[in-house]
């Protein structure tokens, strides 16, 4: 196996083989943070794409002082902004007051990837995307604002909404799971 130096090289170079090695590296780590952004499967196949043509072509602008897997899931998350900005979805505002802070439930260790990732998809878009910037990628509500073109406000109001909805999933998910232990279901 290329190291990574040497993969990056030819994949430069143009070449197909390299290519391939390369997308085998890393299409599931990015597969992953297309699946938090898309609703579906299919939307997050196509930001994979998209998102490994992107990288094929800015390969030349790739500074190796830099994490190849950050900077592709860098590419990855633009990629999933930009399918977002072209569907125009709306950004509905809500009052960051009104949200009832909580703990979360019990029983999200006991949560399967897939479970999570689907309430995640299940979010209304605009707190979905502030979600993922936020607490998955580490973005501040300010870099969140700037990325798109909201108010850092509406950023934080998204984010707490994200967090009510997926709080009260979790809080049903977690009475289903007492329930089942219980021999109820």
């Amino acid at each position: 196996m290329l190291d990574e130096k040497e993969l990056i090289e030819r994949c430069r170079k143009g070449s197909r083989a390299a290519q391939r090695a390369l997308y085998d590296l890393f299409s599931k780590k990015m597969m992953v943070v297309c699946l938090r952004y898309a609703r579906s499967t299919v939307e997050a196949e196509d930001m994979l794409q998209e998102g490994f043509v992107r990288v094929f072509q800015s390969l030349d602008g790739f500074r190796q002082d830099a994490k190849l897997e950050t900077w592709m899931t860098r590419i990855m998350v633009n990629i999933a902004l930009t399918h977002h900005r072209k569907k125009l979805y709306l950004f509905p505002m809500v009052d960051i007051e009104k949200i009832d802070h909580q703990e979360a439930p019990e029983g999200l260790a006991r949560l399967h990837f897939t479970e999570l990732i689907a309430m995640i998809q299940s979010l209304p878009q605009g707190c979905q995307i502030v979600f993922n910037l936020f607490a998955i990628e580490g973005y501040s509500h300010k870099e969140i604002s700037d990325m798109l073109g909201i108010s850092v406000g509406t950023s934080k109001s998204q984010y707490a909404r994200a967090r009510v909805i997926l709080q009260e999933k979790l809080k049903a998910e977690s009475k289903q799971y007492k329930a089942y232990g219980e021999g109820r279901i």
